[in-house]
């Protein structure tokens, strides 16, 4: 067992704490929407820019995905000099899950949660240089899916279940032992992308019944006036 364990350990439930930070909830009561009872319902990143528009899907993608970055970064700085077998990478993962799990069943939302992409981005950026190529060929997958589609859901099912086996083939390609002393990142990956497929499952349900709906920012209806300027909100001139 590498010596830093015990520490790693107390990280474990700070990443949890950390990944139960509902951002998303946070950035849109600032701005007066509440995006468990609008849009889709979810707090995460696209909801949240569903509604508000893509400024704050990025502000609130970056913020999940440091969920996720920063205690992967921490556990790393504990476990670099530590050999890189098996027992040292079960460490480093348990610090990922428990962000993720976090984000997915927050301690402050009474076990609820977003689906837990951008925090398992931040994990896999957090992981280098095992998942970096790995992460990239999913990300590409993400963008091309979403460019050809407009659905977050679908990019984000698909870019989940290309990771595990792009990280495969990397290794396989570098001559990794992924099913030797990498076996715990094989599994987790296989893991993040079951768990982020059964978050999506409503999404599943809805794209099955044609409901779903493509991401686009919010839009004044034609039918409705633009807002008028602040000199126009009854305001005397000055001249």
């Amino acid at each position: 067992m590498p010596r830093a364990a015990p520490l790693v350990c107390l990280l474990v439930p700070l990443a949890y704490l950390l990944g139960s930070i509902p951002f998303g909830l946070i950035v849109g009561q600032s701005q007066g929407v509440d995006p468990r009872n609008a849009g889709s319902g979810n707090i995460g990143a696209t909801n949240v820019g569903r509604l508000l528009g893509p400024r704050f899907f990025a502000l609130v993608f970056v913020l999940d995905l440091l969920k996720g970055l920063l205690p992967m970064l921490a556990a790393w700085a504990l476990l670099r000099h530590q050999p890189a077998g098996h027992q040292t990478f079960l460490l480093w993962l348990l610090v990922g899950l428990a962000a993720i799990l976090g984000h997915m069943f927050s301690a402050f939302l009474k076990f609820k949660g977003g689906k837990g992409v951008a925090t398992s981005t931040g994990v896999v950026l957090g992981l280098f240089p095992y998942y970096t190529a790995p992460g990239l060929a999913a990300a590409v997958i993400w963008f091309a899916m979403w460019k050809l589609t407009r659905y977050i859901s679908i990019a984000s099912v698909v870019g989940a279940i290309v990771f595990p086996i792009a990280y495969l083939c990397v290794g396989l390609w570098r001559g990794w032992p992924v099913t030797g002393e990498q076996w715990p990142l094989l599994a987790f990956a296989i893991l993040i992308a079951a768990l982020i497929v059964v978050k999506h499952r409503g999404n599943l349900a809805r794209l099955m019944s044609g409901t779903e709906h493509r991401f686009s920012p919010p839009r004044v209806p034609a039918d409705e006036p633009a807002p008028p300027p602040p000199n126009a909100q009854g305001a005397p001139e000055r001249h």
